[in-house]
């Protein structure tokens, strides 16, 4: 299977392009949101390398969140325009899980933790085989409260676990575990083997139901909520 997944789901976005699972080729850029921008004329560079067009890929792969808002509309928007005009099917999946596949047969489970701003992380907790399978579901909370739902040895990673590193440590102090640098940036490579997994399973997901998974409310749509939706 001829696979393009991508990820803007944080200031690190990428674009991979894998061939019956095995990685072909892949872009990262770890700083800013300039790769949101060109998005199409880095999967045009991959594909030229690689020897293919848009037509000869059988799907593509997408990061749904959680993550910044207006990333995840670029990332999705642009998967949305390849898949409408390829006409192949498009494959979801959960960016923390993504983030967590840094470190596939981690001998301790895996907690990616995102900056939510607002003194809070998107995390989750995973353990981390072949596949992830999710021990704490994905969720925003400020990282104290987070951490009161995970004990024992265990790996983070991530942008969140860089910014409240001392916060983990005084929490779980000997059982905080923390990936090497080289781990914390998520990357599309990762995200590929949770398409293909999705793809063998038969659960992609029509366009029109193909959307973000931003866990919290815009600061637009807190704004339009009224004392009753409260």
């Amino acid at each position: 299977m001829k696979l393009l997944t991508l990820d803007t789901s944080t200031t690190a976005c990428s674009v991979a392009l894998s061939i019956d699972g095995e990685l072909t080729a892949e872009y990262l850029a770890g700083q800013g949101r300039t790769l949101s921008s060109r998005l199409l004329d880095v999967v045009d560079l991959l594909l030229r390398g690689a020897g293919l067009t848009l037509a000869d890929l059988d799907g593509f792969g997408i990061a749904l969140g959680p993550g910044s808002f207006t990333g995840l509309r670029v990332g999705v928007a642009t998967v949305k325009g390849l898949s409408l005009a390829t006409g192949k099917p498009v494959a979801g999946f959960s960016s923390l899980a993504m983030l967590a596949m840094n470190l596939p047969w981690a001998a301790h489970p895996v907690c990616p933790m995102f900056d939510a701003r607002k003194k809070e992380v998107y995390a989750g907790l995973y353990e981390c085989r072949q596949l992830p399978r999710s021990l704490i579901s994905d969720t925003v909370l400020p990282p104290g409260k987070f951490l009161e739902r995970v004990s024992g040895p265990t790996i983070f990673v991530g942008e969140g676990a860089v910014r409240y590193r001392d916060q983990i440590y005084d929490r779980l102090g000997e059982h905080a575990l923390f990936a090497p640098s080289s781990a914390h940036l998520p990357r599309a490579s990762a995200g590929a083997i949770l398409a293909d997994d999705v793809f063998a399973r038969g659960e992609t997901v029509p366009l029109p139901l193909l959307l973000p998974v931003y866990i919290r409310l815009s600061e637009a749509e807190l704004a339009r909520k009224t004392p009753l939706d409260s």
